[in-house]
């Protein structure tokens, strides 16, 4: 009874996670709108400028700190690519379908973004969109130029997203990859190097099998490395699927 009514006073331990993210919400928000002044150029320069920065650092520490401190400008270019999209009624090719681009995060997606890009899960209902939430972490982390990986259930999760979601990085001058599972080794190693890759967790998976047990040199390996990754569907992937041993 007493927990109750503490919980109904002070919130949840995910509420007050949440409130927490608010201030910055706010700050996103403010820096968005003074955006709208900057040209297509100069709103693609500030990745530029950050990638130089970004991929000198080599203390995990100090890359952190970084990272957080540009995280809201960061996803205020994102969110403001969005409304760039939207406004000029731009059409993404997906899958042979030509999809109207009509996304622009919502506050609810921003808390989710810095969510995901702090390690934690964010749990999220159907149309509540998701997939976009995760352009935002992605896009922050694929500034370090170590590479993203986003991690879906099945190619054709990976091949739409990598397009659809592609239209917002490629127009901030950012790399995207996919890998399929009838991918030669070196189609598969250009779709690593790209700043951001989608892919199953079965194609990451062995890979990195495949890397660690049957290359024996390193001209035969296709993964560069593994710096950060998004994880779509995480309770089918990390439960139902780890039935399943690579």
């Amino acid at each position: 009874m007493i927990g109750s009514i503490f919980k109904k006073i002070v919130g949840s331990k995910n509420d007050r996670e949440v409130k927490k993210l608010r201030p910055l919400v706010a700050k996103i928000n403010e820096i968005e709108a003074g955006l709208n002044g900057l040209s297509d150029d100069d709103l693609r320069q500030k990745t530029a400028d950050w990638k130089a920065r970004l991929s000198q650092i080599e203390d995990k520490s100090q890359l952190a700190a970084a990272l957080g401190e540009i995280l809201p400008e960061a996803f205020a270019v994102v969110k403001n690519t969005c409304r760039r999209l939207t406004d000029r009624k731009t059409e993404v090719m997906v899958r042979e379908h030509p999809l109207l681009w009509e996304m622009i995060p919502f506050d609810v997606q921003l808390v989710g973004g810095m969510a995901l890009h702090n390690g934690k899960i964010a749990e999220m209902a159907t149309g509540e969109g998701k997939t976009l939430v995760a352009t935002l972490p992605v896009y922050l982390n694929a500034l370090t130029g170590r590479g993203v990986h986003v991690v879906t259930v099945n190619d054709y999760l990976a091949a739409r997203d990598g397009v659809w979601m592609g239209a917002v990085y490629k127009f901030l001058g950012l790399t995207v990859g996919c890998i399929l599972h009838d991918q030669s080794p070196s189609i598969r190693r250009e779709q690593y190097n790209c700043d951001i890759t989608y892919g199953t967790n079965a194609e990451f998976g062995f890979d990195y099998l495949r890397d660690n047990g049957m290359a024996t040199r390193k001209e035969e390996q296709v993964q560069r490395g593994h710096y950060y990754a998004i994880v779509d569907e995480v309770d089918s992937i990390l439960i139902d699927e780890a039935r399943t041993p690579l």
